[in-house]
C-alpha cells in the first residue's frame, strides 16, 4: 500500500463530514463521479458519532448454511494477525457472500470488543451485525446491510482479498471515511490535500447559503455569485 498518512492528517479527515470529501475528492478527476462510496443497501447504525476514518482490513464471511460435516465450522484466528499488520486506526470491512447476505452476524459483542482491541474504529458490511448497545457503549462505528440476532453458521473464508460492499470496491489497506451520509474510499495519492480543498469548497458553499437566507436576497444576487463561483 501506499505511504500512510500522519494522525494529524487522520484527524483532520475525520473532521470532515462525508459529503464535502466526496466534493472534494471530485476535484482531482481520479475517477467517475458514480464509484468511490457504498450505495443506501447499508446503513450507518450511529449517526451521532463523528466520522470515521482507517485502513481496510478485509474478510469474506458465509453463514447461511451449515457444514457438511460436524455440527460447526472451524474458529480461525489467523484475521486477527491481518488486521494487526496493517496501519492503525484499522476498519474491519466484511463481505458477506452467502447465498442469503446477512441471516447471520459475524459482529457481536465479544467480536466487537476484539476489534476495538486490535485498534479498529469500526467495521463496514453488506452482511448483518448484532448486540447493538456493545458497539454503541465503545463508540465502535457500524455500517450495515441489516440487523440480525443471530451468528447462525458464520464463518470466514477469505482474509485480506478484494471485496465489494454495497457496490463500493475496496482493497486490503484502503483508506475508507464514513458518517451518518454512508462510506466512501478515499484515494491515497490525494488524501494528503483533500482537508484544504474541502475547506475551499466549504466557504464558497457558505456565502451561497448566507445569501439565500439573508433579507438582501435576489435572483440576481443568486445568479452572480455562482457565476463568480463558476469562473
Amino acid at each position: 500500500m501506499n505511504a500512510t498518512l500522519t494522525p494529524e492528517q487522520l484527524e483532520t479527515l475525520g473532521r470532515l463530514d462525508a459529503c464535502t470529501v466526496a466534493n472534494a475528492i471530485e476535484t482531482f478527476q481520479e475517477r467517475l463521479r458514480n464509484e468511490g462510496f457504498a450505495d443506501g443497501s447499508i446503513r450507518c447504525l450511529f449517526p451521532q458519532l463523528k466520522p470515521m476514518v482507517g485502513y481496510a482490513a478485509t474478510i469474506k464471511i458465509r453463514g447461511s448454511a451449515p457444514p457438511m460435516a460436524a455440527g460447526h465450522y472451524p474458529d480461525r484466528t489467523d484475521w486477527w494477525d491481518y488486521i494487526l499488520s496493517l496501519p492503525a486506526p484499522r476498519v474491519l470491512v466484511v463481505q458477506d457472500v452467502a447465498t442469503q447476505a446477512g441471516l447471520g452476524s459475524l459482529l457481536g459483542a465479544v467480536h466487537i470488543n476484539i476489534l476495538h482491541a486490535l485498534g479498529c474504529v469500526g467495521a463496514v458490511t453488506n452482511g448483518s451485525v448484532r448486540d447493538i448497545p456493545a458497539a454503541e457503549s465503545l463508540g465502535f462505528h457500524l455500517f450495515a446491510g441489516n440487523i440480525s440476532v443471530s451468528h447462525a453458521y458464520v464463518h470466514i473464508v477469505e482474509v485480506g482479498g478484494a471485496v465489494e460492499i454495497a457496490g463500493l470496491k475496496i482493497q486490503s489497506g484502503d483508506l475508507l471515511h464514513g458518517d451518518l451520509h454512508g462510506v466512501q474510499s478515499i484515494p491515497l495519492d490525494i488524501a494528503g490535500q483533500i482537508p484544504p480543498v474541502a475547506e475551499r469548497i466549504k466557504a464558497k458553499e457558505q456565502e451561497l447559503i448566507a445569501l439565500c437566507q439573508s433579507k438582501n436576497f435576489s435572483m440576481e444576487k443568486l445568479r452572480a455569485a455562482v457565476t463568480k463561483d463558476r469562473s
